[in-house]
């Protein structure tokens, strides 16, 4: 992990004062420890590829059928969905998803989709935090491709850190891709921009999506939201993914930003774990979204929770700090969570 080595090298020369040729070379050698990619940018009717390897930039024009250039948005509500598994904020911790993905058999040992007819919804925040975020953007795209021929499907939903790396909100970069956009010549939010194939397929993303009588979204549906809005899954999502090439000035003078990207938002909200709800609020929300169950990231905890009698699930179990994780696992509408290991344990006799 880099972290913040850079710069305490920095520092440390500028205090004993090396020469530039010295500090040239401590750099050089931080550098080389870069490795990232590939990025693929879409130029008129080709595509460039960059890739870096030991702090050394290969670009290569490839062949345009290896990636799509178009991409519109899925369908966001599924019933009769045998099976289905769902993780959240995974925040660059590649290595550690795939180790939970392989353990409860989604991936098989060489990373392609074995979960069947499965569906499998990451629910919000990949970005952010951790150094290996683009590797899971990739196998996040891969796995879409794979679970679709085998007639399931993979669900990646937009949550808080999705929308500020898209709004040019860098504050939880991981250093390493400070070293890539340096390399790169770019800012990092245009690694994702709509010249890219990646930022292409992230704007086709729903912020919110329904699998049998299950809603899933990164924060929650909170009461405020919904007495601002008729609850349309389609409409929202809509709303959102135009909302990404909106100036936030623009969106806060009008209230759309309060009412979306507010604290009561769908991105945002916490009221679940931290509002003082009662099982009364709950059944309200329920009722008015007509769902059973709500599935939800960005609150962290140690392993995935259910409140609220099985009502509400918490997928958010620490991937972020790279050291366990979980996943929710339901089938036949029993639910369950599966550790890090692969085992299984059900929620309650619902």
């Amino acid at each position: 992990m880099l972290k913040n080595l850079f710069y305490i090298q920095l520092f440390l020369l500028s205090i004993l004062k090396v020469s530039s040729q010295d500090l040239s070379k401590q750099e050089n050698i931080l550098y080389s420890s870069i490795n990232d990619g590939p990025y693929v940018f879409i130029e008129s009717n080709k595509l460039i590829q960059k890739t870096i390897v030991s702090g050394k930039v290969f670009t290569d024009t490839i062949n345009t059928s290896l990636y799509n250039t178009s991409f519109s948005p899925n369908k966001e509500i599924y019933k009769n969905v045998r099976k289905i598994a769902a993780l959240s904020d995974i925040h660059g911790q590649y290595d550690l998803a795939v180790e939970i993905l392989k353990n409860n058999k989604i991936i098989d040992k060489n990373l392609n989709w074995c979960f069947g007819t499965g569906h499998l919804v990451v629910v919000g925040d990949i970005f952010d935090r951790g150094d290996k975020v683009n590797e899971m953007l990739l196998l996040v795209y891969k796995l879409e491709q794979e679970a679709k021929r085998k007639g399931g499907r993979v669900h990646l939903l937009l949550g808080n850190h999705e929308y500020m790396v898209l709004h040019k909100d860098l504050r939880y970069l991981n250093n390493k891709y400070k070293i890539t956009c340096r390399l790169l010549n770019v800012d990092y939010d245009e690694l994702y921009g709509k010249q890219t194939v990646l930022g292409r397929w992230l704007r086709s993303k729903p912020t919110i999506i329904k699998l049998n009588n299950t809603i899933f979204v990164h924060g929650g549906i909170s009461k405020e939201f919904l007495s601002q809005n008729d609850f349309n899954i389609e409409t929202i999502n809509n709303l959102m993914r135009a909302s990404i090439e909106r100036d936030k000035t623009e969106m806060r003078s009008s209230g759309f930003y309060e009412t979306f990207y507010g604290g009561n938002g769908l991105i945002w909200y916490r009221g679940y774990f931290y509002g003082g709800l009662d099982d009364m609020d709950i059944s309200q929300i329920l009722n008015i979204t007509k769902s059973e169950h709500i599935v939800v990231g960005h609150c962290s905890n140690d392993r995935v929770v259910s409140l609220f009698d099985n009502k509400i699930f918490g997928v958010d179990s620490s991937i972020k700090k790279g050291k366990y994780g979980e996943l929710l696992f339901v089938k036949n509408d029993k639910y369950y969570r599966k550790t890090l290991k692969g085992t299984k344990e059900r929620f309650g006799n619902k």
